[in-house]
């Protein structure tokens, strides 16, 4: 049986450790880290039948079969080299991370040199088979616009450096246009999706990102368009924030399940 560590106990490693525990995943729930020992004994309490150990990342990717990463951007710089080093395959939540080429290349490397397995689930967009399949051929553009409710964008990097006042905004309020590298560090909790686009299309400077706050909305809307030479698609989601974090989609949880269900199971399907 998959053995599976986690590292970070917020809101979607809560989700995971949970779908493990009722049998949604079959895998073992080994270990669980986080810095914040009162999200490590809340994510404790919550557990009806797995007992993971509570050990840092460099002690459990020794003991499991694959790392997954629901911490931070910071994380997959700290304790991800170190995964694929063990030869431990890896799970990537905080993809935003890859903004950095260097990085990315690095592991890249690393999962190559080491016979390991990176997966990047596809976060709280959908068609992203859509765009693995027509990037076999030129794509023209990708673009991704982000609508939230004001609320879901506080505590944003770009919002504090900029010294916007999410309370004042009455309307539909465009807050940022550019390419996808300045999104995923201007918005590094809210559009990570953008990483995930770019990495599986055309790149980070040429995929587009607009971010626009909505006042009217109860729900976080990712709308993505496509065009290339296989002809163009539009992709429209409209999700449900997460309970316990309005930053993050519901369907962004579901998504990371959904990715270790298939790693667990001999029967794949779709692109």
């Amino acid at each position: 049986m998959l053995k599976i560590g986690l590292i970070g106990c917020g809101t979607i490693g809560t989700s995971i450790c949970k779908a493990i525990d009722d049998g949604t995943i079959e895998a073992e729930l080994f270990s669980i880290y986080d810095r914040n020992m009162d999200d490590v004994n809340r994510l404790l309490s919550t557990l009806k039948r797995s007992r993971p150990q509570v050990m840092e990342a460099a002690t459990m990717i020794t003991e499991i079969d694959i790392l997954v990463e629901c911490a931070s951007q910071e994380a997959v710089y700290e304790v991800i080299p170190a995964a694929l080093h063990a030869h431990c395959d890896v799970m990537i939540m905080s993809v935003g991370a890859f903004a950095d080429q260097n990085l990315y290349r690095t592991i890249r490397g690393l999962a190559k040199d080491n016979n390991c397995k990176v997966y990047l689930p596809s976060g709280a967009i959908v068609g992203l088979d859509g765009l693995k399949s027509s990037s076999i051929e030129d794509i023209y553009s990708v673009t991704l616009t982000t609508q939230k409710p004001p609320s879901g964008l506080a505590g944003a990097p770009y919002i504090i450096r900029n010294e916007i006042d999410l309370d004042k905004i009455n309307g539909k309020t465009v807050i940022f246009e550019g390419p996808a590298s300045e999104a995923v560090k201007a918005f590094p909790a809210n559009v990570n999706v953008a990483a995930t686009l770019s990495i599986a299309g055309i790149g980070f400077e040429k995929t587009k990102v607009k971010i626009v706050a909505n006042p009217a909305l109860t729900r976080n809307i990712h709308e993505i368009s496509v065009k290339g030479a296989f002809g163009e698609f539009t992709t429209r989601v409209e999700n449900v924030p997460s309970p316990s974090n309005p930053k993050s989609s519901y369907l962004a949880s579901l998504s990371a399940i959904a990715t270790l269900k298939k790693i667990s199971d001999p029967f794949q399907t779709g692109t």
